[in-house]
């Protein structure tokens, strides 16, 4: 319960927020990783002036799965209740259709250091326990307690948003307001960001006023179409494809609660529940792609002529059904925005999409945004940085970060880059690449590569390692594919051979560039 000092203190600094538009941070955009750092800060006691140009509910397609390393990142900022009362539906892995055949990997239980419970078998049910086993000194099975396995949540992006700024609009250290942020407030003998400036509609009037807002750091999470990303960081997102989605209503797809992709001749397609009636399907469409050009339909004539058919006959109706309206689902651009260093901007701090993004096929994006969060915060901890204003000790935080935060987001992002690649396999040696990861998971290797994806492993080594054994099984698939398993194929091994240099070639050529700029 507070002091009267502290209460004192806090009405202070809520009367320099909403008269004076003065804090200690001014956070530009309520979305996933705003709401976040806002939240986080003010826990800490610092005043917070937090941003939106729209505070109505957002309609997006994106952000609408949680992984379980999301899921800890939430816990531990504080906001685990915003995903109550939104219909929120828990995730309990993936689920692969490659052409017909399938496999399905939960989560693995992983230790606190982040390793998987290998001296444990664990049996995974419906609703995500686990009946977990161990083997005696003298081979005997012994059943141990029954343990949940790690879970993510899928929902609606909107639903989950209106929480979040819920919660920071009850925070007694955060003011909200509803203002369009128009560009960086500078010092007149320093190039120090001081705040922002903005415009602001009179709801009585609907006349735009000129405002501003002042803070000693200025953190900008304006999204991936952020206005400040060229001037700040100086690159841009790479853009190859979007995901057009589709909501079907009470779509039949088993098993329930995972997150489903499908390969098969057309782009990748993944399927996921984001409420108890609606399941999102997004599907993958490259730029100028010649079956979803206009002779051919466009983007509705590629989903009923080439997505449809790859699909479960029992999923088909329910997409369809949601063609039927005749309009042309709505499409986010999946973009590639690797990290870069900052620090040499004093005052001001990018953020979330706005600073790094991944292709969504690992849905990993809020799971970096909330985990970012959470060691940002730390690392501007009252204990660490007294002053917020102070440039040394910031841009000392800021190298910290740029760091840090690589054990988790650079397995992320590389993963999400490597696996797009290998799911929208389009020569030989990528599809060869794309049999051998799902001979992989055929193998029962999935309990490393679904830790990663899920946000819970965070030792980069571990995916090269698994990305490599991939490459090799490759070569041995397609290699016994060529010879036709027999001493009569061998007089096509040096094919075989060739098949196996450009193979690893390709896996080289797809991996090691992202994971070099993921690591600079």
């Amino acid at each position: 319960m507070a002091t009267d000092a502290e209460t004192e203190f806090q009405s202070r600094n809520a009367e320099r927020r909403e008269k004076y538009h003065e804090a200690d941070v001014v956070v530009v955009g309520a979305g996933i990783f705003g709401c976040a750092i806002a939240f986080a800060l003010a826990n800490q006691g610092r005043s917070v002036i937090l941003l939106e140009r729209w505070m109505h509910e957002p309609d997006r397609i994106v952000g609408e799965l949680l992984q379980p390393g999301g899921m800890n990142a939430l816990r531990k900022l504080g906001l685990e209740k915003c995903l109550e009362g939104i219909d929120a539906v828990p995730c309990y892995g993936y689920h692969v259709l490659y052409h017909k055949e399938d496999v399905v990997f939960p989560y693995p239980v992983v230790d606190d250091d982040g390793k998987v419970q290998t001296d444990r078998t664990a049996h995974a049910s419906s609703n995500g326990l686990t009946t977990t086993t161990t083997t005696t000194e003298k081979g005997d099975t012994k059943a141990l307690l029954p343990s949940r396995r790690p879970e993510g949540r899928s929902f609606h992006h909107g639903r989950f948003i209106g929480q979040l700024r819920k919660a920071c609009g009850a925070h007694a250290n955060i003011t909200m307001f509803e203002t369009e942020v128009m560009d960086t407030i500078r010092g007149e003998h320093t190039e120090t960001v001081l705040g922002v400036t903005t415009r602001t509609t009179d709801k009585e009037t609907g006349e735009k006023r000129p405002d501003g807002f002042f803070g000693k750091l200025t953190i900008i999470a304006d999204g991936y179409a952020s206005k400040f990303r060229k001037e700040y960081i100086g690159q841009a997102p790479i853009v190859r494809s979007k995901f057009y989605a589709l909501e079907l209503i009470d779509c039949p797809f088993t098993p329930q609660g995972y997150g489903h992709v499908i390969i098969g001749k057309a782009f990748p397609v993944l399927m996921y529940q984001i409420g108890t009636h609606e399941t999102r399907a997004l599907i993958d469409v490259p730029e100028k792609l010649p079956a979803a050009s206009p002779q051919n339909g466009g983007v509705r004539g590629y989903i009923t002529n080439v997505v449809v058919p790859t699909l479960p006959e029992h999923v088909r109706p329910c997409v369809l059904t949601a063609l039927a309206d005749g309009k042309i689902p709505k499409s986010m651009p999946n973009s590639w925005l690797p990290p870069a260093r900052q620090g040499q901007h004093a005052g001001v701090i990018l953020a979330g999409d706005a600073y790094n993004m991944r292709h969504p096929l690992t849905g990993g994006g809020m799971t970096v945004a909330f985990n970012d969060a959470v060691l940002l915060a730390a690392l501007l901890h009252p204990d660490r940085v007294a002053h917020l204003d102070d440039a040394a000790h910031m841009r000392a935080a800021m190298a910290d970060f740029h760091w840090r935060r690589k054990s988790l987001t650079s397995i992320i992002n590389v993963l999400a880059q490597a696996l797009y690649a290998l799911f929208a396999a389009q020569d030989r040696q990528l599809s060869a690449l794309q049999r051998g990861c799902f001979r992989y998971f055929q193998l029962g290797i999935t309990d490393e590569p679904v830790g990663m994806m899920g946000g819970l492993i965070r030792r980069p080594l571990v995916l090269a390692y698994h990305f490599f054994s991939v490459a090799f099984l490759a070569i041995w698939v397609n290699g016994v594919d060529v010879c036709g398993g027999s001493l009569l194929g061998l007089w096509k091994l040096p094919l075989a051979i060739l098949d196996a240099i450009l193979i690893l070639w390709k896996a080289c050529v797809v991996f090691l560039p992202v994971v070099w700029i993921e690591l600079r």
